[in-house]
């Protein structure tokens, strides 16, 4: 497997902290973003820690010059949700200025739940916790400025279950696309530390292009 140089745009957050261990566990070259530099410490040493905002289309086409893709790992504080679509039309086109390919770790709100008629998860208890749906309304709204995006960048959007937890990393999850991937007893879940296998295999070899996919045990 080919050295992939990959940009990180979260990287010490609880998902971005896990792509960017995975990544470099691979051998492929990491350049780790936080927005703040008292955070740099936290990165991996064999990482190359930038700051930068995912807010600004300059910051991630400069720190996605040369890299083969981009990683887009953020997630908006509590109360700024709605910020999350200006940030991702920003990682669009930053991604797209800098000729980088764009993966986006968004929200499972969106996803349609089986057996309901094209029911979402936002629209679904069983799955969402009413403290949840802030954030899931703002990942269905990234999700829509992803397909309604005209730029030239190549992005794919990765929905995680309804469940992401920590946890062992097994190596293993199944694949879908639009539908909710759920067990027998209903149960949709999976580790962090799976969510970036998952995320480091698209990387490695590419299957979705402007399109969304989800993982799940």
């Amino acid at each position: 497997m080919k050295t992939v140089n990959i940009t990180v745009f979260g990287a010490t957050g609880s998902v971005g902290g896990q792509v960017v261990a995975e990544a470099l566990a691979r051998g492929h070259r990491v350049t780790a973003v936080v927005r703040d530099a008292a955070r740099l410490s936290e990165l991996p040493a064999t990482a190359l820690g930038r700051t930068g905002d995912a807010r600004s289309a300059e910051d991630v086409a400069g720190l996605s010059a040369g890299q083969d893709v981009l990683v887009g790992a953020t997630r908006p504080a509590p109360g700024r949700e709605r910020e999350l679509a200006a940030t991702t039309r920003a990682l669009l086109a930053g991604a797209a200025g800098a000729g980088a390919r764009l993966l986006l770790v968004g929200g499972a709100g969106s996803l349609t739940v089986p057996g309901t008629g094209g029911r979402t998860v936002l629209d679904d208890p069983r799955y969402l916790h009413p403290d949840w749906r802030a954030v899931a309304e703002a990942g269905a709204e990234q999700l829509a400025v992803c397909r309604a995006d005209t730029s030239a960048a190549d992005w794919a959007y990765l929905s995680p279950p309804a469940r992401l937890e920590p946890g062992e990393r097994t190596g293993r999850y199944r694949l879908g696309a639009d539908e909710l991937l759920a067990d027998a007893e209903g149960v949709s879940r999976i580790t962090v530390a799976d969510l970036a296998v998952a995320l480091l295999d698209e990387a490695e070899r590419p299957r979705h292009h402007h399109g969304r996919f989800t993982v799940a045990y």
